[in-house]
């Protein structure tokens, strides 16, 4: 057995000394000078630091204009993805009307249908309404997610049916049921919900790609890829501007780590 554990640990260490591994070559390539990028055998740490990299990344790109276009995008998208989320999950779980498990399945077919299969037709309805190269077309069409609905909704399944007896006798609308009863008993799910997209919002590109056509609304992983192309291929002036982009995703799982860790354990448990 203590052979079997030490395995397993070692295992796990190399593990995540795999997943840590980029991240770290990325973080100290950010502060490498030109001549350290391609000399063999590759340098792990840097012969002298260079912090103004990151300075220089401002230079070659309006860097702020696309962190402050994909911060704005990310807050609207997560926001209304969210709320539509909540707004969904509720009635498939809680409620009974008609044609309730074939809306239901309809959600549920959406996750089986990836992204490409829909992006020339929804193109074709942003192009329509003239949204193409503004941020409703950016927004819009990305807002409803069935993984999000599905899992709250399994989330809001588990609320005791009780609480919501007792709203109801006090005289509480639905509205009033989902906000003062199913939400703050699902904190962990909604949380879990938020993070994951936020992840997916900060990073999108496909699309933004698609829509944008102007500088002045370009999101970050766009911006990022023109810095390589305009930056004349610098890996040290990219891996800085990427160190800048993934600090607002490791401030945002530091908040919701908690919750996060509470909806696995929570979903362990029920399953």
């Amino acid at each position: 057995m203590k052979t079997k554990n030490k395995l397993t640990y070692v295992i796990l260490i190399l593990s995540l000394g795999a997943l840590v591994y980029p991240f770290i070559w990325m973080m100290l390539t950010a502060f490498k000078p030109d001549s350290d990028l391609y000399v063999y055998p590759p340098l792990f740490l840097p012969r002298t630091w260079h912090f103004e990299n990151f300075t220089r990344v401002f230079e070659l790109i309006p860097f702020a204009r696309y962190y402050m276009n994909n911060a704005f995008v990310t807050a609207i998208g997560v926001v209304c993805q969210v709320g539509i989320s909540i707004l969904a999950a509720y009635p498939l779980a809680r409620l009974r009307f008609p044609l309730k498990n074939a809306i239901f399945t309809f959600v549920l077919l959406t996750m089986l249908m990836p992204f490409v299969v829909t992006m020339i037709p929804t193109f074709m309805i942003v192009a329509e309404f003239r949204w193409v190269d503004t941020y409703k077309g950016i927004i819009i069409p990305l807002l409803f997610n069935g993984f999000s609905i599905i899992f709250l909704r399994q989330f809001f399944l588990a609320i005791p049916k009780d609480l919501e007896d007792s709203a109801k006798l006090d005289g509480c609308s639905y509205l009033r049921i989902l906000i003062n009863v199913i939400i703050p008993n699902t904190k962990e799910g909604i949380s879990t919900i938020t993070l994951f997209a936020f992840l997916t919002w900060w990073r999108q590109y496909l699309w933004p790609l698609i829509v944008i056509n102007s500088t002045k609304i370009r999101t970050l992983p766009i911006g990022l890829k023109y810095l390589l192309s305009d930056g004349g291929k610098e890996y040290n002036i990219l891996m800085a501007a990427s160190v800048m982009a993934i600090i607002p995703v490791i401030i945002v799982y530091m908040i919701l780590e908690k919750q996060f860790i509470k909806s696995i354990t929570f979903t362990g448990i029920k399953g």
